[in-house]
């Protein structure tokens, strides 16, 4: 299971609703025009970006026909949509964008993640992370590393505890020895790494890609994750970063498509004992 998040319970309110609207052949101007609200302020609800009033909901319940079980069930969702998450508190310093991914992750029950460059968000010790951070200087002030490092470190959180997050992160062998902050940064945070390893084995599945795998679809491509959620009403989502550019994934198409380079180059990593080496001997070779 997952914890509680109020973006992912308002993305599931909202393709519940439009798929009851759909069911009787409804269009988003009448269903909205029924209970007085704009199309967009319904097209953006039903896109999981706005919230509802529970009266409207339900009197749009009652205009769809949907059965007193589901009404229950859809209701419950509106609950859980309100509030605010730990997330919130950084709308000022991220995207939009961005704040709703942190959302969706700390609802998501696993994270495919492909990192060819460094080591991964969610592993990043506060030095390692405060380097990458500071390496950013000519689209970062200086004020605002700090915050960045302490919402990574509460992303990171969802990797243990009672509810932890399964994730399976890839990272090119490559990001073993980019000396991020320094020989003595890079070594504390394999160090990390390989703790981690051990502390967190039943749902954290590290994974290194070592030199000798040769040519893969996703090699050369910048950072993605893959998020699936404990209901199966919500598809796959996924998340792409590049220098210019942070961006939900949310088509099928492309969510395949990454689903595909990312078993391929899962398929040419190191299995858990090769990777913990492959650390090792980075490690070795920088102390």
């Amino acid at each position: 299971m997952a914890p509680s998040s109020p973006p992912v319970a308002a993305w599931e309110l909202g393709i519940r609703l439009r798929e009851a609207r759909d069911l009787i052949n409804l269009s988003s101007t009448d269903a909205a025009k029924s209970i007085g609200i704009t199309q967009n302020y319904l097209s953006n609800v039903e896109h999981g970006r706005r919230r509802i009033a529970e009266d409207k909901l339900d009197k749009l319940l009652t205009n769809y026909g949907v059965r007193d079980d589901e009404r229950e069930e859809l209701l419950a969702l509106r609950r859980a949509s309100d509030g605010s998450g730990w997330w919130s508190r950084y709308s000022g310093l991220f995207s939009p964008e961005l704040v709703r991914f942190f959302g969706y992750e700390h609802g998501a029950q696993e994270v495919h993640t492909y990192e060819g460059a460094m080591i991964s968000g969610l592993l990043q010790t506060e030095n390692y992370s405060r380097a990458v951070h500071s390496g950013d200087s000519a689209n970062l002030r200086k004020s605002e590393v700090e915050r960045r490092i302490e919402a990574r470190n509460r992303r990171q959180q969802r990797l243990s505890g009672p509810e932890p997050l399964n994730a399976t992160i890839l990272m090119a062998e490559s990001a073993l020895y980019q000396q991020v902050g320094g020989p003595g940064v890079l070594a504390e945070q394999l160090e990390h790494l390989l703790k981690l390893m051990d502390e967190c084995a039943d749902g954290l599945d590290v994974r290194i890609i070592p030199f000798s795998a040769g040519a893969y679809c996703a090699l050369g491509s910048s950072t993605f994750h893959l998020l699936t959620f404990p209901s199966a009403r919500l598809v796959r989502l996924g998340w792409h970063e590049t220098v210019t550019s942070l961006n939900l994934v949310e088509s099928e198409l492309k969510i395949h498509q990454y689903s595909v380079a990312f078993s391929e180059a899962l398929s040419r990593a190191a299995d858990r004992d090769g990777s913990k080496q492959l650390i090792h001997k980075a490690l070795h070779q920088i102390t």
